[in-house]
């Protein structure tokens, strides 16, 4: 399939131009926001609101920042100021994902709850506004796939290379968006010890982000690590190794 060149930006009001990158983005959090209102009733509607506004900035500070350190650290060295050039675009999930965290963290001490407390009611429902943002990747046409000759690869307008390559955004769409879901629906179905589900959630996305990175083209300017690994997947095994001490931690306790 050969992707037609898309526009970035999906509406233009005088100045303001309003993208279809920012509106997944829109899309995930108020995804979110609604499932936790639905299904989680541990917590009020003044809590959700401000759980979402504050991971939301946590999301965009952490993911800029986690991109600029892991993934641009050069740029930062010539110029500190890159940090805030946000309206360059650059977000990292393990940045975002530090960044929401602290941002639960600082609610949680407001609300005087156990941290844990607090994550274990949100994971269940991060998943799929992890996959309304992998398909603003596709429509950007942005974290191409690598190169094949199956039936199902696609050529980009963004490839200078006009390769067919696997629609990788859409494989993570899939697997963090859906499988992700029904697997923390699976384990959060009957109450968990503390820091359990949140256990669940560093192992499967951290396992789904390994897998799917293999049909994903690494960062240029990076490269492959140790020959074979993506920087993403790098990033991706602590989360794995912290979650198994989560699960068996909570069973411990």
């Amino acid at each position: 399939m050969i992707i037609p060149e898309i526009d970035p930006i999906a509406i233009q009001l005088g100045p303001i131009a309003i993208r279809w990158y920012g509106l997944t983005w829109l899309s995930a959090f108020i995804t979110i926001y609604l499932l936790i209102q639905r299904y989680q009733k541990d917590l009020n509607e003044n809590q959700v609101s401000d759980l979402m506004f504050y991971s939301l900035i946590g999301a965009i500070l952490g993911g800029r920042a986690g991109y600029v350190f892991f993934y641009s650290l050069d740029q930062f060295l010539n110029n500190p100021l890159s940090l805030f050039f946000i309206w360059e675009g650059g977000l990292s999930f393990h940045g975002g994902l530090l960044g929401v965290l602290i941002a639960c963290l600082w609610l949680s001490k407001q609300w005087r709850v156990d941290f844990f407390w607090l994550m274990d009611r949100v994971a269940p429902y991060v998943p799929p506004g992890l996959g309304f943002v992998r398909l603003g990747n596709f429509l950007n046409s942005e974290l191409l796939g690598r190169p094949t000759e199956l039936g199902l690869g696609v050529i980009f307008p963004s490839d200078p290379l006009g390769l067919t390559r696997h629609p990788s955004q859409l494989y993570q769409a899939f697997g963090e968006g859906i499988l992700l879901f029904i697997y923390m629906l699976f384990v959060s179905r009957k109450p968990k010890p503390l820091m359990n589900v949140s256990g669940h959630f560093l192992i499967g996305y951290g396992l789904i982000r390994f897998i799917t990175e293999f049909f994903r083209t690494p960062d240029q300017h990076i490269g492959f690590v140790f020959e074979f690994l993506t920087r993403g997947q790098l990033l991706c095994l602590p989360m794995i190794v912290i979650g198994l001490l989560l699960i068996y931690y909570s069973h411990r306790k």
